[in-house]
């Protein structure tokens, strides 16, 4: 029997994650209606006119690709890493207690109905949470769901919120309990670039696989 005081919880984070991502697509000067309704079905950013995104599209509202953080070994890295990929950018934490396992693993998912392409792609997983999640700790934990296309980055508190603030990403850590633990609240969007590190798309908390699989097929067309 679950606990009334485990449901209270998962409510209150549900409704943090959903206010912080209002308030972060709200940063591109667009609702979350108004952008998801202008995006699909239109014209996708580069002068095509085809439209037809699953995903909500941001091209053009968000900047290219940029980060300066640290990676494996606690070494500097740039998004010359993953220079001629398309990324899966998503923000959160190895302590997170549901909202990124279940969407690393749906984005390992996806990868995994990529076949031989997905080694085109590559899932960047950075940390909110940058007192706890040292690089070797983000390794260890992309690479429990998979090491091949999937790199857990870290960085100095200054360097977690410049990115952050160039993507409108919000988060937010909780409160202490009594045994020191806590949660870091966060937005829950994954933000697709293509392989010249153009912002293209963000998958929301509710997008299907299939949806996502069917976006970064097409972008590795391109």
């Amino acid at each position: 029997m679950v606990h009334p005081s485990a449901v209270v919880r998962s409510k209150r984070r549900a409704c943090l994650r959903a206010a912080l991502a209002a308030a972060a697509l709200g940063g591109l000067g667009l609702g979350i209606a108004s952008l998801s309704a202008c995006s699909r079905g239109h014209g996708d950013g580069d002068g095509d006119g085809d439209g037809g995104w699953h995903l909500t599209d941001v091209s053009g509202h968000l900047p290219d690709l940029a980060f300066t953080l640290s990676g494996r070994q606690g070494g500097e890295v740039d998004q010359r890493l993953v220079a001629g990929k398309v990324v899966l950018l998503y923000f959160g934490y190895t302590h997170c207690p549901d909202v990124c396992p279940t969407t690393l693993g749906k984005l390992v998912s996806v990868l995994g109905r990529l076949g031989d392409a997905a080694d085109d792609v590559r899932i960047v997983f950075v940390t909110v949470d940058p007192a706890r999640d040292t690089p070797a700790a983000m390794t260890r934990y992309v690479a429990a769901f998979d090491p091949a296309h999937a790199i857990g980055l870290s960085g100095t508190p200054a360097q977690i919120r410049w990115l952050a603030k160039r993507y409108r990403v919000a988060y937010e850590a909780a409160h202490a309990s009594d045994d020191g633990a806590y949660e870091v609240m966060h937005s829950a969007g994954v933000y697709v670039f293509d392989r010249a590190g153009r912002a293209r798309l963000v998958a929301m908390e509710g997008d299907k696989d299939a949806a996502i699989l069917a976006d970064v097929q097409r972008l590795l067309k391109r």
